[in-house]
């Protein structure tokens, strides 16, 4: 279809189907604990608002798998002046939290301590499927598709209640 006007064309997307969930959601119980808040701050040099992991509820070093959560507070920072009236998780958030659980992998993997710095370097697929709302329990999980000591990239995912809110993928580097 043609704009008579400007003569640009219009494109229609097609709806892009969501992904199959990494793992088996009714498997995951969300009350274990495999790293906490505690260590977690150990490795990742995030902070106050920008910590967005509040554990990982479970994590296997030898397939690359984490999943984490966050529990989104009614005063977090965002509340105020992400859609006032409506306050919804921006999107960067979903990202950086994927990024941090990434982060948490690439250093429990190579045993680095946290000495190391390990920052985004990409994020690419990236589609926001739902909200997330102030009061919801934010599940995300990672899957490492390449973990090499210098980079990683995982492919992510994230759920409230059980439906798919957002996915991508995420690459990390050394810094």
């Amino acid at each position: 279809m043609q704009d008579r006007k400007h003569g640009a064309d219009y494109i229609f997307p097609t709806k892009s189907m969501a992904s199959e969930p990494l793992l088996d959601l009714a498997a995951i119980d969300t009350e274990q604990t495999a790293v906490t808040k505690e260590e977690i701050l150990e490795l990742n040099a995030q902070r106050d608002e920008f910590e967005q992991v509040d554990k990982l509820i479970s994590l296997d070093l030898e397939e690359g798998i984490a999943v984490g959560i966050k529990s989104q507070r009614q005063d977090e920072f965002w509340t105020r002046g992400h859609i006032p009236g409506r306050p919804i998780m921006p999107g960067v958030l979903m990202i950086e939290m994927a990024a941090q659980i990434s982060s948490v992998v690439y250093h429990m993997k190579f045993e680095t301590g946290g000495k190391k710095f390990f920052g985004f370097a990409g994020v690419n697929g990236v589609k926001f499927r739902g909200s997330v709302d102030p009061g919801d329990d934010l599940l995300m999980i990672v899957k490492a598709k390449a973990l090499r000591s210098r980079m990683a990239v995982f492919d992510t995912q994230g759920f409230v209640d059980g439906k798919l809110v957002f996915e991508g993928e995420v690459t990390g580097i050394v810094i």
